[in-house]
């Protein structure tokens, strides 16, 4: 009988090795998937390379210094140090996890650090703490606690996180594109579009694409995702070059209908050097001189629990999706992603550019196809160029791009029906868990109040026996978590 390589997919053939490592074939991928798989997910993150320098850059530290040093943003020297740490922790995560998961500055941390933290101590000491927060996570994870807490936590629990974020993707997916939309009047959170009503060419440009891919997908088109971001930013860019619609926001004017972040254009020139200032500019233990030590403390504690568990849950989901998880839930070389993960929050600290982790827009390659690290190397290699090509990286608008979002949170969502609604002690956590992720914009939220509720129920129906130890432990943390400003003003921090 022949052997696995001489029966593989002709286009992992002749490249046994990779296919080998990777273990592509035996996953049932190829290469050409993975690597469409890696493109797709680097073009659902690349929005990060503009984003983060526009919440970082424009923040002030106590001393009135922007990031990077000097009186001025130095919103290209952010730009590169970010594309920097996403491309080399991305790279590393698919060869030593061999994992379909990419990484970049986590959103959400970005801005606490650039507004709850900066605000009381320079960059250095802030990018400080964010580095021993990194470090104080991989200690849990090779002492084996972040893989025993995983353990902890009950299948159908674990099922809920996944549809959460799928969810909570989609979300992104919608009000990214302008789809769905904070109201001026603030009679309702959310509406759709304008006023109500969808208007604007970027709009357009989105509900082409989603019509695309969901064409496209129905008919079992490979590279479905791949193609449909790729003509709608064709279309993006013939429409900007006619009408002339800029950007949403221009300095004081904002435009409701213009385009998000990126105006889609032809670039006049392709290279740009990156200028890497904020590398290396932290300060290890300066923040407990600035705030002292009981402020410190609680700062690394918040922003270590939402890393701990937005990882948990962003692995979780992906495993899911790509139909690689074991028995308990978990996916293969779980001790190896954390440690990846955990290193990257204190490369971020360390590069300048915020705690750097786990992006669940990865699941738009899984989608995909990709099943294996390859992908993930394909994904770093793309950001590491962006250093360089940037002018190109500014082409793709999000409008384009986030269908994909879209398309994967209703993939996600089908794996809903895996959780028992008839049991109460499960049901009420994972519907907490499921709508609060998306209504809070938070997967740590989510989690949150998914964990103190089941651990709740068990006790008042007299099951604190079948509680496992670290469950309780997880949930007496998410509600100090929860509890964090309360507390500070008790502590007078």
């Amino acid at each position: 009988m022949p052997n696995a390589t001489t029966t593989a997919d002709p286009q992992t053939t002749g490249s046994s090795t990779i296919d080998r490592y990777f273990k592509i074939s035996e996953r049932g991928s190829t290469i050409s998937r993975e690597v469409r798989g890696g493109i797709v997910t680097f073009f659902t993150m690349a929005y990060i390379v503009v984003l983060n320098p526009l919440i970082l850059g424009f923040a002030k530290d106590v001393d009135g210094q922007f990031l990077g040093g000097g009186s001025a943003p130095n919103l290209p020297a952010i730009a590169a140090g970010t594309a920097l740490v996403a491309g080399l922790l991305t790279i590393l995560m698919g060869v030593v996890s061999n994992f379909p998961l990419a990484l970049a500055t986590g959103l959400g941390l970005n801005a606490f650090v650039a507004f709850a933290i900066a605000s009381q101590m320079t960059w250095a000491d802030a990018m400080g703490l964010v580095v021993l927060e990194g470090a104080i996570i991989l200690l849990l994870v090779l002492t084996g606690f972040r893989t025993a807490v995983f353990h902890a936590v009950p299948k159908q629990l674990k099922v809920a996180i996944s549809v959460g974020i799928g969810l909570f993707i989609a979300l992104i997916g919608f009000v990214d594109a302008g789809f769905v939309r904070r109201t001026a009047s603030g009679t309702v959170p959310v509406q759709l579009g304008v006023d109500g009503f969808l208007g604007g060419w970027p709009t357009l440009v989105f509900v082409v694409g989603l019509i695309t891919i969901i064409v496209l997908w129905v008919r079992k088109v490979r590279g479905a995702i791949l193609i449909a971001i790729v003509t709608t930013t064709v279309l993006a860019i013939v429409i900007e070059a006619i009408a002339k619609i800029g950007p949403m926001v221009n300095g004081d004017k904002v435009n409701p209908t213009g385009w998000g972040l990126i105006v889609p254009k032809l670039p006049e020139k392709i290279i740009d050097s990156p200028d890497l200032a904020t590398v290396g500019q932290f300060s290890l233990l300066g923040s407990f001189q600035s705030v002292g030590v009981v402020s410190a403390a609680l700062l690394i504690f918040t922003l270590m629990l939402a890393d701990f568990f937005d990882t948990m849950g962003t692995m979780t989901a992906i495993g899911h999706e790509a139909d690689l998880l074991d028995e308990d839930g978990l996916p293969p070389n779980t001790d190896r992603i954390l440690i990846v993960d955990s290193l990257a929050a204190a490369a971020g600290g360390a590069a300048g550019v915020s705690s750097n982790t786990s992006y669940i827009e990865s699941a738009s390659g899984v989608g995909e196809g990709a099943r294996t690290g390859l992908a993930s190397v394909v994904t770093g290699v793309l950001f590491l160029a962006s250093m360089v090509f940037a002018p190109l990286v500014q082409v793709i608008p999000s409008e384009a791009a986030v269908p994909a979002l879209v398309l994967v949170g209703f993939l996600m969502m089908q794996q809903v029906k895996e959780i028992d609604w008839d049991d109460v002690e499960i049901a009420i956590p994972a519907f907490l868990t499921i709508v609060l992720m998306p209504f809070t914009y938070s997967i740590t939220a989510g989690i949150g109040a998914g964990f103190v509720a089941y651990v709740l129920i068990k006790v008042v129906r007299g099951k604190s026996s079948a509680v496992h130890p670290l469950m309780w432990l997880v949930a007496g943390l998410f509600v100090l978590y929860f509890a964090i400003d309360p507390i500070k003003d008790v502590l007078g921090v």
